[in-house]
């Protein structure tokens, strides 16, 4: 079947941006620590701008306390200037050893914040679904017109299409529930 290639690709492009959407949350602070937090943070080292994981190495020594101790001492200060910089309201204490962030319990408003910015991850993967959908689509259509595939292969393409976009959609839903109820647990 001509239209199996274009489903084949939607399905990969669909499995993106659930993996996406999970990077998106892991990186949200959720009153616990995680690497993921400041793994991606750019660090001004050795003349260039490179992620965090790649200069130090990041442990969880307790849910509330982030760690990260260089490979290299002489850039200890950069990572702390890194970090402060990052915008994500994080305190870094340099005790000229290694650098410690305690992640603060978090409020009520700023659970509520948190979980606004859940469902905004959600939609943006849905709209990425959505917007993969419509390629395939467009390809079909093209098939069609071009007398590659006759009518029923057309509707039938489209229906294995939507179904795995459902599919999809409500991976995402579950996904966004989970991490929002994580979010609003004291």
């Amino acid at each position: 079947m001509p239209t199996q290639p274009y489903i084949d690709t939607a399905k990969k492009n669909f499995a993106t941006a659930v993996a996406h959407l999970h990077e998106e949350y892991a990186k949200l602070q959720i009153g616990r620590a995680s690497a993921a937090l400041v793994e991606d943070v750019k660090v001004d080292a050795y003349g260039t701008e490179q992620p965090l994981k790649a200069v130090a190495s990041i442990s969880i020594p307790d849910p509330r306390t982030i760690q990260i101790q260089p490979w290299d001492k002489g850039t200890l200060n950069q990572i702390d200037v890194a970090i402060q910089k990052s915008g994500l309201n994080l305190t870094p204490v340099n005790d000229g050893v290694v650098v410690r962030i305690s992640i603060p319990p978090l409020t009520e408003d700023r659970r509520v914040e948190l979980s606004k910015l859940v469902h905004k991850f959600a939609e943006d993967a849905r709209i990425s679904v959505r917007n993969y959908r419509q390629i395939a689509h467009d390809a079909f259509k093209k098939l069609h017109t071009d007398k590659e595939i006759g009518e029923d292969d057309f509707h039938h393409a489209n229906k294995l299409l939507q179904d795995e976009v459902d599919k999809t959609n409500k991976e995402i839903e579950e996904i966004a529930k989970a991490k929002e109820q994580d979010i609003m647990t004291v």
